[in-house]
């Protein structure tokens, strides 16, 4: 089975963003409301965008969470942020209900600046207690770009939202929203930064001394890190922090990455049993590769041209990993 770990709703209905730009127009006075879209209009969305596709390449399931662009979490208070999570969260379950051979759920989290990540515990609970989402996605700066927050290791700021990872046996995946700091580019430069800081910051840490069984999957093959893995290991030695070829183990990538010299290299740095197959279809590299013919995040063409890959390796990849990364996963396998 071809299961892609990392996918998001891009292709939403008008209505969504016409909600959320009243709600940023009016800031100072949240209130919930409602968002009227129709399951004709959740069809039409898909039907020609992530369902067509994933038909063409023969993808069987797809992961879908919120846009990760417009997560926002800058915007507004916590208020806001809780308002809008629970109207994208919603809408990803209406979209399971019409496809649920086609999608898994992951939600979103209702981050602000300057809240700890335990006031998204409850959002976090509903949507996997009460509609089966099998994970989240997790940002790391919620400031959109300025870094506000304390880092991935503070134990005051972060650990009382990885203990309920840990009670719920969910995963996190990391992943920031658009930026607002005019130096990034969000999708060029600031996913690749906040990708990498990422796992410094859970390297310098004891994150995984402590949560033995939490599992945190970086994205878009872990920034810098396969490119620059002499440069970690080296800073580990001098540095007396743990064998980073140690850590690396304790780490899950995907395979967005839109380059079959990068993905190689990943899959030799981080190891077959470490990566994930994800596409991030209609997302960061909507465009088609001249050199292919192909649209760039069309990988599994990628995967299947690397001769060195065993056909064990490939079923892990496309399938053994992600089931055992997410366990909830078992209920949407028939």
């Amino acid at each position: 089975m071809i299961i892609d770990s990392h996918g998001h709703y891009t292709t939403l209905p008008p209505a969504i963003d016409a909600w959320r730009s009243r709600q940023i127009a009016e800031l100072a006075r949240p209130a919930k409301g409602s968002i009227k879209v129709s399951d004709d209009e959740i069809r039409e969305s898909l039907e020609n965008g992530q369902i067509k596709r994933l038909r063409e390449r023969g993808t069987d399931k797809m992961f879908f969470s919120p846009r990760a662009s417009s997560m926002g979490h800058h915007f507004g208070g916590e208020q806001i942020s809780l308002y809008w999570t629970q109207h994208c969260n919603e809408l990803i379950a209406r979209v399971i209900s019409l496809y649920p051979d086609d999608f898994v759920p992951v939600c979103q989290l209702p981050q602000s600046p300057g809240v700890p990540p335990k006031a998204a515990i409850a959002e976090l609970e509903r949507c996997i207690t009460e509609y089966g989402f099998v994970g989240c996605v997790m940002n790391p700066d919620p400031s959109g770009g300025y870094w506000t927050d304390p880092p991935l290791s503070d134990k005051d700021w972060w650990y009382p939202f990885y203990e309920k990872l840990v009670e719920l046996d969910v995963p996190a995946m990391i992943h920031v929203s658009a930026t607002c700091n005019p130096n990034f580019h969000s999708t060029a430069s600031h996913y690749m930064n906040a990708d990498t800081t990422s796992i410094v910051q859970l390297h310098q840490s004891t994150v995984f001394q402590d949560f033995p069984t939490l599992r945190i999957i970086v994205p878009h093959g872990g920034g810098a890190i396969p490119y620059q893995y002499g440069r970690f290991r080296g800073i580990a030695i001098r540095d007396g922090f743990q064998p980073f070829d140690e850590f690396i183990k304790k780490i899950y990538f995907d395979t967005a990455i839109y380059d079959q010299n990068g993905l190689e290299l990943l899959l030799k740095v981080a190891g077959i049993d470490n990566v994930l197959f994800a596409s991030e279809m209609i997302g960061a590299v909507n465009a088609i590769d001249p050199l292919t013919g192909r649209y760039f995040d069309d990988i599994k063409p990628n995967i299947d041209s690397i001769e060195w890959l065993t056909d064990e390796d490939r079923k892990k990849l496309f399938e053994g990993n992600v089931l055992k990364v997410y366990p909830r996963l078992k209920n949407y396998m028939k």
